[in-house]
C-alpha cells in the first residue's frame, strides 16, 4: 500500500513500492527519506549534548585564535576517533585545554570566538557542521565530475560559513526563480486553458492529475550533463549544464543540507528544464506504474494507470508546441490589456516519500509515428470520484474581482458563483441527448473520441527518414476514402498529392481504419494553409466527424501559428465549408496567394481566418455553459420579480395607446427603452427614406422566402398558426398607398415578417436562418437612415 504519508493536498501517489530518489553521493543505493532522516537524527543528538561537546565539535572547523597569528584552520584531536567509529565505546567529553595536534594550541584557543554565542546560534552552527560532513563523503563517493563539482563548491561555501558564523549565500549570476512562468503556473495554465469548461468532479480529478505531476518533478532525479550528452547528442548541453548545476544548489542537495535555502523544482525552473525531462519522465512514470499496478490502491488504479497517461498526452503537445498559450506571461489577458490574476489551482505539496525513477539513458523517440501528432483529448469522461478536499468554486472569481474593474451593469460575482455551483453539478443540469435538436453537430463525434473509438493524427509521407508501414497504410486509407468521395477528381491527382512530402493530411481513425481526413499543405511564409481535399466516407457520414475534423485541424494551425485557410469549393461543398466558418470574403491579401494556390475551374475560393483564443474542440461545450448561466440568471431574475400587478383599465375608459413605459411592472423585468430616432416630419422625405430602405431589403440574398405572400398550398395550416401574415410584396403596396405615416408602422410590419417566420418554421430550416440574417441587415439600414439611434 502506499505511504498516506506521501500524499497530501489530496495528492495521489503512484508507486506503492514507495521508491524515493537517490541522496547525494549516495550512488542511488540510499534513499531521500532515509538519508535526511539519518541527518535530521544526527543533528538532534548534536545540539542535545552538553556544551563541551558543542564547542569540540566546532573548534574541528574553527580557526586557531592565539597569539602569534597561527595558521591552524581547526583543531585536531591527540586521539583521534577510530575510523570506522565503535559506538559499543561511549566517547568522552574532550577539555578546552586539551591541545591541537597540529598547532599544539588549545582547544579553547581555536572556540574563543564563541564563547558569547547563544544556544541557538551554537545549534544552527553545528547543523552546518554535519551538512559540511555529509558533503565531503558526498564529494569522495560522486563519480561523476560535473557533480563532484557541485559537491566541492557547496562544501566550501558551508566550511567559510562556519569560519565567518554567518548565513551560507549561493554566489550566482541569476537568483531564482530562473524562468518565467514557472512549471507549476504553466500547469495551472494547461488546466485553466484545457479543462475550465468541465464540471466540478471532473475538474477536480485533472487537478488531482496536475498535482500528481508536478510532485514528480519536484522530487525527480535528473541525469547528469554526461548521461544527457550521450542520450541526447544534439541538445543543448551548456543550457542542460547550467540548469543541472541550479537544481543540484537551490532544489537537490538542501534536501538533504538543511543549512541551504531549498526551493520547489516547479517554482524556479520553467518550460526549458520540462522540455529536458518529459518524454524521459513520462516513459519511465507510465513503465513504473503498469509494473506497479497491483500494488496500487483499488481506488487509486483507475486514476494512475487510465487518466494519468491521457493528461500527460495532452501536456506534453503544451510543452513542445512552439505557439502555446499556457508559457506565455500574459495567459488570460484581460481585453483591456492588462493581465487578469490568475487563481493558483494547483501547487506542488511537500511529500515525504515520492515516487523515483532512475535517470539512466533510454532510448526514446517522440516521433515514432513520423509526423503523427496526438490528438487533443478531452477528460471530461473522467470516472473516479476525486480524491480529498475540494476547492471552492467562488475562490478564484471573487480573487479576480478584487482586481477587476466594475463595469456598470455586471451581474455581482456572488450571484455568478452561486449559478455556476448549480451549472457545475451533474445533477443540477441534465445531460442533453445526443439526438436532441439542441445538441452540437460535434457532439456525437467528441463523445467518441474521449470514448477512444475514434482518433485523429496528422500523417505526411517523408523522403528524408524510414517509411513507417503504419503511417503508409494509413495514406493509402486516405487515397481510397478521397478516391470514392470525389469521383469527379482524378485519382492519380489525388494519390499524387496525398503522398507528397509537402502535403499532409489530418486523418480520422475509427477502429484502426481511415475513414475521413483534411489533405492541406502549409506555407508557413505566406501565412496560410489551402485545403486540398476533405472527406468522410459515406458510410460514416452526418455523425459530426466532419465537423470535428475541421476543429482539430485549425487547433492543430493555431499551434503552428497559421491563422488563415484557403480552399477551392465546388457548390457541393460550399454548405460544409460554411458551417465551419468558411466565406467568399477572403481576408488574405491576393499577393499572398497567387501563385501558391491550386485553381480549380467551376469551384470557389473560400477562406476562413482562426482566433487563436478559442479552443475549436471544445467551443461548442463552452457555448452551452453559457447558455445554461444565461438561462439561470434569467430563471433568478424571473424569480425575484414575480409580482401581479392588476390589469390596465385605461383601454376601457377610451385610450387607445399608452407608452410602454408606462406598464407597471414593465422595468423591473430588465426592459429599457429603445434609444429614439428622428422623426421625419415631412411626409414625401420619410417615404423616399422608406422605399430606399425596402428596395434595399428585397435586393438582399436572404429575402426571397419573404418576396410574396405565403400559398396555401405550399405551406398547409399557415394561417391557422399565423393570424397576422405580412410579405415585402404588401409592405410595397401599402408604402405606394402612403400608409406609413411613421417609421413605427413601416418597422412593425416589416418586425411582424420576421417573427412570423420563426413562429412557424423550425430553427435549423433555411426559411428561420434567412429570416435572422435578413432581420439583422434591416437594422443596420434603419439606423444608416437615422431613423433609430446607432
Amino acid at each position: 500500500m502506499a505511504d498516506s504519508a506521501g500524499i497530501q493536498q489530496g495528492s495521489p501517489a503512484i508507486g506503492a513500492a514507495g521508491l524515493v530518489p537517490a541522496a547525494p553521493g549516495a550512488g542511488g543505493t540510499e534513499g531521500a527519506a532515509g538519508g535526511s532522516a539519518r541527518i535530521a537524527v544526527k543533528k538532534a543528538q548534536l545540539r542535545s549534548s552538553p556544551r563541551p561537546k558543542k564547542l569540540e565539535k566546532l573548534g574541528v572547523y574553527s580557526s586557531c585564535k592565539a597569539e602569534g597569528a597561527c595558521k591552524c584552520n581547526g583543531w585536531k584531536s591527540q586521539n583521534p576517533p577510530p575510523t570506522p567509529p565503535r559506538t559499543d565505546q561511549p566517547s568522552s567529553t574532550v577539555s578546552l585545554q586539551e591541545p591541537c595536534r597540529s598547532c599544539s594550541h588549545t582547544l579553547g584557543d581555536h572556540v574563543t570566538h564563541l564563547e558569547n554565542v547563544s544556544e541557538e546560534e551554537m545549534n544552527r552552527l553545528l547543523g552546518i557542521v554535519l551538512d559540511v560532513e555529509y558533503l565531503y563523503t558526498c564529494v569522495h563517493k560522486e563519480e561523476d565530475a560535473d557533480t563532484k563539482q557541485v559537491y566541492f563548491s557547496l562544501f566550501k561555501l558551508l566550511r567559510k560559513s562556519i569560519l565567518q558564523m554567518g548565513k551560507p549565500m549561493l554566489e550566482a549570476q541569476e537568483s531564482p526563480p530562473f524562468e518565467k512562468p514557472s512549471i507549476e503556473q504553466g500547469v495551472n495554465n494547461f488546466v485553466q486553458y484545457k479543462f475550465s469548461h468541465l464540471p466540478s468532479k471532473e475538474r477536480q480529478t485533472i487537478m488531482e492529475l496536475a498535482k500528481m505531476f508536478l510532485n514528480q518533478i519536484n522530487y525527480w532525479q535528473l541525469e547528469t550533463p554526461s548521461q544527457r550528452r550521450q542520450r541526447v547528442p544534439n541538445d543543448d548541453a551548456a543550457g542542460y549544464k547550467a540548469n543541472y548545476t541550479r537544481w543540484l544548489c537551490y532544489c537537490n542537495v538542501p534536501q538533504f543540507c538543511d543549512s541551504l535555502p531549498r526551493y520547489e523544482t516547479t517554482q524556479i525552473f520553467g518550460r526549458t528544464l520540462v522540455r529536458s525531462v518529459f518524454t524521459v519522465m513520462r516513459k519511465q512514470l507510465l513503465e513504473q506504474a503498469r509494473q506497479e499496478k497491483d500494488k496500487l490502491p483499488p481506488e487509486k488504479r483507475t486514476l494512475i494507470l487510465t487518466h494519468f497517461p491521457k493528461f500527460l498526452s495532452m501536456l506534453e503537445e503544451e510543452v513542445y508546441s512552439h505557439s502555446s498559450p499556457i508559457w506565455t506571461q500574459d495567459f488570460l489577458a484581460g481585453a483591456s490589456g492588462g493581465l487578469i490574476p490568475i487563481h493558483t489551482v494547483i501547487s506542488a505539496p511537500p511529500v515525504a516519500r515520492p515516487l523515483y525513477y532512475s535517470p539512466s539513458p533510454v532510448s526514446v523517440d517522440p516521433s515514432t509515428c513520423g509526423s503523427v501528432s496526438p490528438a487533443r483529448k478531452t477528460a471530461s469522461v473522467l470516472e473516479p470520484n476525486p480524491v480529498g478536499e475540494k476547492r471552492k468554486p467562488s475562490e478564484p472569481l471573487l480573487h479576480e474581482e478584487n482586481k477587476r474593474p466594475r463595469v456598470v451593469g455586471d451581474i455581482p460575482m456572488e450571484l455568478i458563483n452561486e449559478v455556476m455551483a448549480t451549472i457545475t453539478d451533474p445533477a443540477a443540469v441534465p445531460e442533453t441527448s445526443l439526438l436532441s435538436a439542441h445538441s452540437a453537430r460535434d457532439e456525437a463525434a467528441r463523445h467518441e473520441e474521449r470514448r477512444g473509438v475514434i482518433e485523429f493524427h496528422v500523417i505526411g509521407n517523408s523522403l528524408n527518414q524510414k517509411p513507417n508501414k503504419r503511417i503508409l497504410m494509413w495514406l493509402v486509407g486516405l487515397q481510397n476514402v478521397f478516391s470514392h468521395q470525389l469521383p469527379r477528381m482524378p485519382k492519380e491527382y489525388i494519390t499524387r498529392l496525398v503522398f507528397d512530402p509537402k502535403h499532409k493530411t489530418l486523418s480520422l481513425i475509427k477502429d484502426g481504419r481511415v475513414i475521413g481526413g483534411i489533405c492541406f499543405r502549409m506555407f508557413p511564409s505566406q501565412g496560410f494553409t489551402e485545403i486540398v481535399f476533405c472527406a468522410v466516407t459515406s458510410n460514416e457520414q452526418v455523425k459530426g466527424y466532419g465537423t470535428h475534423l475541421m476543429n482539430h485541424l485549425k487547433e492543430y494551425h493555431i499551434k503552428h501559428d497559421i491563422l488563415n485557410f484557403l480552399t477551392y469549393a465546388d457548390e457541393y461543398a460550399i454548405g460544409y465549408f460554411k458551417k465551419q466558418g468558411f466565406s467568399k470574403d477572403i481576408k488574405v491579401p491576393k499577393a499572398k496567394y497567387v501563385g501558391y494556390i491550386k485553381d480549380y475551374e467551376g469551384a470557389t475560393l473560400m477562406g476562413c481566418e482562426l482566433n487563436p483564443s478559442i479552443p475549436y474542440t471544445e467551443f461548442s461545450v463552452i457555448i452551452k455553459k453559457q447558455k445554461e448561466i444565461i438561462k439561470k440568471l434569467i430563471e433568478r431574475k424571473q424569480a425575484q420579480i414575480r409580482k401581479v400587478y392588476p390589469g390596465l383599465s385605461c383601454f376601457k375608459e377610451g385610450v387607445r395607446q399608452i407608452p410602454i413605459e408606462s406598464i407597471p411592472g414593465i422595468r423591473e423585468t430588465g426592459w429599457k427603452p429603445i434609444g429614439k430616432g428622428k422623426e421625419l416630419k415631412d411626409p414625401e422625405q420619410l417615404y423616399s427614406t422608406l422605399k430606399t430602405i425596402l428596395q434595399h431589403v428585397k435586393s438582399h440574398p436572404n429575402a426571397w422566402p419573404f418576396m410574396e405572400p405565403v400559398k396555401k398550398t405550399e405551406a398547409p395550416g399557415y394561417y391557422q398558426v399565423i393570424r397576422f401574415p405580412m410579405d415585402l410584396k404588401t409592405m410595397s403596396e401599402r408604402l405606394k398607398s402612403r400608409y406609413y405615416m411613421t417609421r413605427k408602422l413601416f418597422m412593425a410590419d416589416m418586425q411582424r415578417i420576421f417573427t412570423n417566420c420563426r413562429e412557424y418554421n423550425p430553427p435549423e430550416s433555411e426559411y428561420y436562418k434567412c429570416a435572422n440574417l435578413l432581420e439583422k441587415f434591416f437594422y443596420t439600414k434603419i439606423k444608416e437612415a437615422g431613423l433609430i439611434e446607432k
